[in-house]
């Protein structure tokens, strides 16, 4: 099959599967970039990009760690043995991303399905432990503040037992 044709065939593929799933996207030349909702991190942005041969797999996770940075790097690495189509990866700034490639060849509505789903299910469950780890220290000082103004802190619920609240 004809690279070119492969890479349309491929995008078509892409787009469909995230029609039908329902899922918001953008398109720019042969880059998909879809929001995949979650519960513990609200949204997670993905790009897909259509190379020649193959799709390439982006997802931004968290910002880089201002607190135990090995600790968290550790963690993701962990993680990384147990995880399809994608894993844990940082950038220059340390960053956090989930990444991976695939052969287009093997790129069907269900192995789009699959790939999205590991993206949301990885991004969503490791979201609250990068944050305790990486950014306790932030977390309290939000708790905190949010307290002396009054602020809800329904949202940081997740991170009760980190927080000293009194009983």
């Amino acid at each position: 099959m004809e690279a070119n044709t492969l890479q349309s065939q491929s995008i078509a593929v892409i787009e469909d599967y995230l029609n039908q799933a329902g899922l918001l996207f953008e398109r720019a030349n042969n880059v998909v970039v879809v929001t995949i909702p979650g519960e513990k991190k609200l949204t997670t942005t993905c790009s897909l990009s259509v190379g020649i041969n193959a799709l390439t797999i982006n997802a931004f996770v968290a910002r880089h760690p201002d607190e135990n940075t090995e600790d968290v790097y550790h963690w993701i690495l962990e993680r990384n043995l147990k995880m399809y189509g994608v894993s844990f990866a940082i950038d220059s700034h340390g960053d956090i991303y989930l990444a991976g490639k695939v052969p287009l060849i093997s790129l069907d509505s269900a192995e789009v399905d699959r790939l999205i789903g590991c993206v949301a299910e990885y991004s969503d469950n490791s979201f609250n432990t990068i944050l305790e780890l990486g950014f306790a220290t932030a977390i309290k000082k939000e708790y905190d503040w949010r307290i002396s103004r009054g602020e809800s802190t329904a949202n940081l619920a997740a991170f009760a037992h980190i927080l000293e609240i009194p009983d």
